[in-house]
């Protein structure tokens, strides 16, 4: 089969994009993490851990499942310092409360866009299927929320009705990286692009308020 990527280009692609990836969504989640803390008036240390436990939270997950142990969180300190790093920038600005909505699900989205990429290209590294694949970069992407929000005390907008989609463009990503992978035509542009589709859509979705759709008909209690 004619592709744009052959085998040597796909493991430089997968690798360069996972790393580059990984870190913009590391930090982009840190922050998202930092800002949800100072609304909920944290101290620093409850700054730091929210905001590292949000940006590694959803890799982590995703190693432990593929088996990957230790998860390269607790191998690359990289990553730990682009969090921490990225936090105490936050919370050193201290940003007014008018600045802590908005930016915050900004950051989140970004974040979002970048895991659902780097997470599909790990799990297809370790020789998951497009499905598995795709499904293991959605875990990725939604799980450091998750937790961010379990540990500050708020239900996980992925399970609240009144948010705006949010689990929905990280399969979208997910799955056109999965896609790409399997014909042969995922490269550091294209992964570039479905990470940026994903932002837009969510910030789309932020926007105009898009919602899934609930089951009508049966009373609420």
């Amino acid at each position: 089969m004619n592709t744009l990527v052959y085998a040597t280009d796909w493991d430089s692609a997968a690798l360069w994009t996972r790393n580059a990836g990984d870190l913009i969504g590391t930090a982009a989640f840190a922050i998202s993490g930092a800002l949800l803390a100072i609304r909920r008036d944290f101290d620093i240390v409850g700054a730091l851990t929210l905001a590292a436990m949000t940006a590694c939270g959803g890799g982590v997950i995703r190693d432990l499942i593929i088996g990957k142990t230790p998860p390269t969180a607790f191998v690359d300190l990289r990553y730990l310092a682009v969090a921490v790093l990225s936090a105490l920038v936050v919370f050193v600005w201290s940003p007014p409360a008018r600045l802590l909505g908005r930016p915050l699900d900004l950051a989140d989205a970004l974040g979002l866009g970048a895991f659902c990429v780097t997470g599909t290209v790990t799990a297809a590294n370790h020789g998951l299927g497009p499905a598995s694949s795709a499904l293991l970069g959605v875990v990725t992407a939604v799980g450091g929320g998750v937790i961010r929000d379990v540990l500050a005390g708020r239900t996980p907008s992925i399970l609240r009705p009144d948010q705006e989609i949010y689990a929905i463009p990280a399969l979208f990503g997910a799955a056109i990286t999965a896609v790409l992978i399997e014909y042969g035509y995922f490269h550091a542009l294209t992964g570039g692009a479905v990470a940026a589709s994903v932002f837009l859509f969510r910030a789309l979705a932020l926007h105009f308020r898009w919602r899934a759709p609930q089951a009508r008909g049966r009373e609420r209690g």
